[in-house]
């Protein structure tokens, strides 16, 4: 039998959390097992323990995945280099908008296993916890960027306290417009659309 490579174990691993992000978005960490996340990888369920030690390794693989991919997206509003980069207030109105609300097997993971991941052990809120820094991170350096831009200087700890007050405020919004989109889809179009203004709003009187 001809020996797998270290860069083939790479690949199927990779192919593997590629498959399971989605679905474990949709359906939740409980809402799926190994077997059925493994067949839509179109591999067999008894090599899963070849990749993973556990389903909640998956989890965290996932997690870390899913949160680098959606912070290379707020890492561009600190890009100097890029005259195209979008602002702080661009990405919010993207994450508060009804296609990231619609998109319950994607997206950002913060609000898509914000529920789940209160639900789990240290292993996975860790790897949860991980991307909510980086979030933190992401927002206090855009807000130093656009106060310097200004010609301002802005309080490292004022940043802070508005960077965990807007990650709260966002998250929270698409987890209640979700939650209510099929049942009462004006309101959850009202939720989305009310956020995005008071964000605009609040940004435009700095």
């Amino acid at each position: 039998m001809p020996r797998i490579s270290e860069q083939d174990m790479a690949r199927t691993r990779q192919r593997i959390v590629d498959a399971a992000s989605p679905r474990l978005r949709a359906d939740g960490i409980d809402g799926i097992g190994i077997a059925a996340l493994m067949k839509g990888a179109g591999l067999t369920h008894g090599g899963f323990y070849n990749h993973f030690a556990s389903k909640d390794a998956l989890v965290v693989a996932v997690c870390e995945d899913a949160f680098a991919a959606s912070l290379a997206t707020l890492a561009r509003t600190v890009d100097e280099a890029n005259p195209d980069r979008p602002s702080l207030a661009q990405i919010v109105a993207d994450y508060l908008s009804p296609e990231h609300r619609d998109q319950s097997d994607g997206g950002c993971p913060s609000a898509a296993l914000v529920s789940d991941a209160g639900r789990h052990g240290p292993e996975i809120q860790a790897a949860y916890a991980q991307g909510v820094v980086g979030y933190l991170e992401g927002f206090d350096a855009a807000q130093q960027l656009e106060a310097t831009e200004r010609g301002e200087t802005l309080d490292p700890e004022e940043a802070r306290r508005r960077s965990i007050a807007l990650l709260s405020e966002i998250v929270g919004a698409i987890v209640l417009a979700r939650a209510i989109r099929l049942g009462d889809p004006d309101l959850s179009d009202e939720i989305l659309t009310v956020n995005r203004q008071r964000h605009l709003e609040d940004r435009q009187s700095r």
